[in-house]
């Protein structure tokens, strides 16, 4: 595998509208987009950062994957994103390595991005992210 930059750092937040602001005060910059991404039932918000993107996860159900998030650690960060050339060979080459998956092959998530995780219980409690176009 091979990560050629952190691809972005996902926050999770109780609320978009209520965040974003706060984002565009702190970086100086605007929310470039905001996107609902139904199969994840969570609604994200981005900012640019240099190469380095921000993620403002919202949930869209308490049962989702954020609401879950929240409900259980609060607010705050999620997951760290990396960019790979392929996620698909990425995860493989993680498994082959005994890291645990939560994902055995790529999806789609926010911004078209073939996604994959790898599971906090085999990356010393980070949720990973693996990210190609």
């Amino acid at each position: 595998m091979s990560v050629s930059h952190i691809e972005h750092i996902g926050i999770a937040v109780q609320s978009l509208e209520e965040t974003i602001p706060y984002y565009e005060k702190l970086l100086g910059t605007k929310c470039y987009a905001v996107e609902e991404v139904a199969d994840q039932k969570v609604k994200t918000a981005f900012f640019k950062v240099g190469q380095t993107k921000i993620e403002l996860l919202e949930s869209t159900d308490p049962e989702g994957p954020i609401g879950k998030f929240i409900e259980k650690k609060g607010p705050g960060i999620h997951h760290l994103a990396f960019a790979v050339d392929n996620v698909d060979q990425a995860l493989n080459d993680a498994e082959e390595n005994g890291i645990r998956l939560i994902d055995k092959q790529g999806r789609k998530g926010a911004e078209g991005l073939n996604i994959g995780f790898l599971h906090p219980k085999s990356t010393f409690g980070v949720l990973t992210e693996l990210c190609s176009d």
